[in-house]
């Protein structure tokens, strides 16, 4: 049947086969997602996003194929996505305008620095950190997000019952965040696939998958009994962490690499 004239055109866009979730809409109804700017303080949601909402992070959103499926099935709940990659943020915010998308935020900045300066305390209902750089090089492991300091930041920026979301393709990171991750959190494994995204919430994941490496994933809520200083405390008990290069993963990640925008 044709298309009359006057509708709206809409373009479903693929990465590896796989849709991106939400349709490129004509570009009078674009919207404008980048922030640009953080402030100094502590960020305000509801004047952020012009509501009160649940928000959701997704901190190392990459290209935010999972923070746009989110924004799209979830209009409810408000999103930022943040990265230290300037490209990759450019990607992911002319992806989300093209959507015509106004409950997605996304901003440069480390996951570390955005929960320690710019997140208030018990105000963010989601955090998710979908397969973190390991940072392989000697000079380079100090880089790694995961550490008891950041999950330290998560517990302090989660409201009660919020959650975190995490995964990784790294069997070694795999093996700290067992032993670190439930120190602050009541941690489960999630025993296959995200069921919202069965061929893959990242980029990330669709390629570790087609490779037939395993994905490994978790989430937990903050602990209940566990006061602010309690956790101040074990985040500087804990031990940092520390493993070994995969050859394996080595090569993901230049083929990740490859098509770092898109």
């Amino acid at each position: 049947m044709p298309r009359h004239e006057d509708a709206p055109r809409r373009r479903i866009e693929r990465e590896f086969g796989v849709p991106v979730p939400g349709r490129i809409l004509d570009p009078d109804r674009w919207t404008n997602t980048a922030l640009k700017r953080l402030p100094a303080e502590h960020l305000d949601w509801q004047a952020l996003f012009g509501r009160q909402a649940p928000v959701v992070l997704d901190i190392g959103c990459g290209n935010a194929r999972f923070l746009l499926g989110s924004a799209v099935w979830r209009p409810d709940c408000d999103h930022l996505g943040t990265d230290i990659l300037p490209v990759v943020i450019r990607y992911a915010t002319r992806r989300a305008n093209q959507r015509g998308l106004s409950n997605i935020r996304l901003a440069v900045v480390g996951g570390r620095e955005l929960l320690a300066d710019h997140v208030p305390p018990q105000s963010v209902s989601e955090i998710h950190c979908y397969h973190p750089q390991p940072f392989y090089e000697p000079s380079q492991i100090h880089k790694r997000l995961i550490t008891p300091e950041f999950l330290n930041l998560v517990h302090r920026s989660l409201v009660p019952g919020g959650k975190f979301l995490l995964q990784t393709d790294n069997p070694g990171y795999w093996r700290y965040l067992q032993q670190v991750v439930p120190v602050f959190f009541e941690f489960q494994e999630q025993p296959g696939r995200w069921l919202d995204a069965p061929k893959g919430r990242t980029r990330r994941e669709i390629i570790a998958l087609r490779q037939g490496l395993p994905v490994f994933r978790g989430w937990g809520t903050p602990r209940e009994n566990l006061s602010p200083a309690e956790a101040v405390q074990l985040a500087e008990q804990l031990p940092l962490p520390k493993f070994d290069a995969d050859p394996r993963l080595r090569q993901l990640d230049s083929l990740e690499r490859a098509g770092q925008g898109g």
